[in-house]
């Protein structure tokens, strides 16, 4: 059961006894309960999981440790405690500002998140595993379980997912340190590109976390090829094929994470659209004339 506000807040060591914690709601989040809490003359987020977030694939626990590992590098927000059995983390407030789309997609923005993304999957093994494609299997049995409808061609958009699983067999990836959901609203600038959010975050292939990046912020081919010089060095073809099918799997990740949420969410927010929008988005790119030439290039080696 979820802890109230007032529970949560008399759960923190650092705050026992203090009768001047000031609390306010955050707004941004479709999963959790954000607040601000100023005290002291410091400010901290508490965030207070979303019920049924075990059914999205989150381990609180794997999170904590991918944030935590975050943290050090100072990559993601100070720590100042973890609320158990909860989940819930109190993390240092950062007094940044959003970087809007049209920002972040500008050629000294993308050279700043690839560094960022270089340190994250440089860090030491963390807990938990991401695959798009076990993500995308176990988010299907749930919304089914929920009665959730589903797009017509969903069997076909299946088809196509196990031809791009088969073709990166072919060239199986190293696992390392992932976040797994690079949203726009998970950056903010303080006088430094800052990543937040980790519920996601495991061992996974770091294509995910670039094409994750790439199609949540609507780059293009050019942008594509910038983000793959700035990470790698050079933009092969093998290196953009991988990029551009993991486009596809992010997409087909998103749009099963809102059929989940259909079934499950107690919010005021259209989980519908948001899906539909994802499956649009994912069926045209596999209706790209360019999707056989990728899976063909994938298999050559990165």
């Amino acid at each position: 059961m979820a802890l109230s506000l007032e529970e949560a807040l008399a759960r923190v060591p650092q705050w026992a006894g203090m009768s001047n914690l000031q609390t306010t709601l955050l707004t941004d989040g479709i999963t959790n309960q954000n607040y601000r809490i100023d005290v002291g003359g410091e400010s901290f987020v508490l965030r207070i999981a979303g019920a049924d977030t075990e059914l999205l694939g989150i381990d609180r626990h794997n999170e904590h440790a991918a944030h935590q590992a975050a943290a050090v590098l100072g990559i993601a927000p100070e720590i100042l405690c973890f609320i158990e059995p909860e989940g819930y983390i109190v993390s240092r407030f950062i007094d940044g500002q959003p970087v809007p789309p049209e920002a972040i997609a500008q050629p000294e923005s993308i050279r700043q998140v690839t560094t960022l993304l270089r340190q994250v999957h440089s860090m030491p093994a963390i807990p938990g595993t991401f695959s798009p494609f076990r993500v995308v299997e176990d988010y299907t049995q749930t919304a089914r379980r929920y009665g959730v409808a589903f797009p017509a061609n969903f069997d076909w958009l299946l088809a196509r997912m196990a031809d791009i699983e088969a073709a990166f067999l072919q060239d199986p990836f190293a696992p390392c340190p992932c976040h797994n959901d690079l949203l726009n609203a998970n950056f903010l600038h303080d006088g430094r590109m800052r990543i937040l959010d980790w519920e996601y975050a495991g061992m996974g292939d770091r294509f995910f976390d670039l094409a994750n990046f790439s199609v949540n912020h609507s780059f293009g081919d050019e942008q594509d090829r910038l983000l793959l010089d700035a990470y790698f060095g050079a933009a092969t073809p093998a290196r953009l094929a991988r990029l551009k099918l993991m486009k596809i799997m992010s997409d087909f990740r998103e749009a099963m994470w809102g059929m989940v949420q259909i079934g499950i969410s107690q919010l005021d927010f259209d989980f519908r659209d948001y899906a539909d929008k994802h499956f649009k988005r994912m069926t045209q790119n596999f209706q790209d004339p360019r999707c056989g030439q990728w899976l063909e290039e994938v298999t050559q080696g990165v």
